[in-house]
């Protein structure tokens, strides 16, 4: 679903990578079993590491990357965005 946000020049790109969170055990703090977790980054660069990092962690699910434009890369596209099919 894309944002209302238009991006305008001069302004400065973010970028969210949103993850499900499985917890194998009781969590510790107030966070509900099987959250969701958002992580901001000011780079492209540190968005898509972030996102690798955690699918090939195989403990997060539904990982998806989001620019503050609204375009969002998840599932299969995002994989491949990373290389994840690339031989």
């Amino acid at each position: 679903m894309p944002s209302n946000v238009i991006s305008k020049p001069g302004r400065e790109m973010t970028y969210r990578v949103s993850y499900h969170v499985s917890l194998k055990t009781a969590p510790e703090d107030e966070r509900e079993p099987d959250a969701t977790e958002t992580e901001e980054f000011s780079t492209e660069y540190e968005a898509f590491r972030r996102a690798r990092d955690l699918l090939e962690d195989g403990d997060h699910g539904a990982v998806s990357v989001r620019d503050s434009s609204g375009s969002v890369l998840c599932g299969v596209l995002l994989q491949l965005k990373l290389g994840f099919f690339a031989e």
